[in-house]
């Protein structure tokens, strides 16, 4: 049995196999399903900056990509899931009255939000539902999750530079 742990926790932390982890648990955390990509690249982000002592480093830069464009197609399938619901019914929650307040207000421009937590998925969705162009929508859900990683790594790297040095 514990051979059998050893390789299943060895999977996910090899160095082949990071990439393909931090995508699926950014792509998951987006969707409706429960995630928390924040941990995962904080993790492998600290592992980054640890080894290479540099904010410059490619490696952690490549870790923002994959992270962004996980969460971000994680957020299109959500804006897609939106566009094959129902009208919404008037629902008693403030959170999904708020998002659909600010979406009709906003227009696309609301999904600079999208890298919320709780509210984002509900932006994504609302935005399927009201038929938000799709082009503009993927350019600002984007957008937002690139601003949702890096703010993540800008806010991490004093932290560990302090803690290591």
């Amino acid at each position: 049995m514990t051979d059998y742990l050893l390789a299943f926790f060895g999977f996910f932390s090899s160095n082949e196999n990071q990439w393909l982890f931090l995508f699926l648990s950014a792509f998951l955390s987006a969707t409706v399903l429960p995630g928390n990509s924040e941990i995962v690249f904080s993790a492998l982000a600290s592992k980054a900056i640890y080894a290479h002592e540099s904010f410059w480093h490619a490696e952690l830069w490549l870790l923002v990509l994959v992270a962004t464009v996980g969460n971000s197609l994680g957020s299109i399938v959500t804006y897609a899931m939106g566009m094959l619901a129902p009208k919404p019914i008037n629902s008693q929650k403030k959170l999904v009255k708020w998002a659909l307040e600010k979406s009709e207000k906003y227009g696309v421009y609301v999904l600079l939000l999208s890298w919320l937590p709780f509210v984002g998925d509900i932006l994504c969705a609302i935005a399927g539902w009201l038929r938000f162009p799709a082009v503009a929508s993927v350019v600002f859900i984007t957008i937002g999750k690139f601003c949702r990683y890096l703010i993540l790594l800008i806010s991490l790297y004093p932290l560990l530079k302090y803690v290591v040095a």
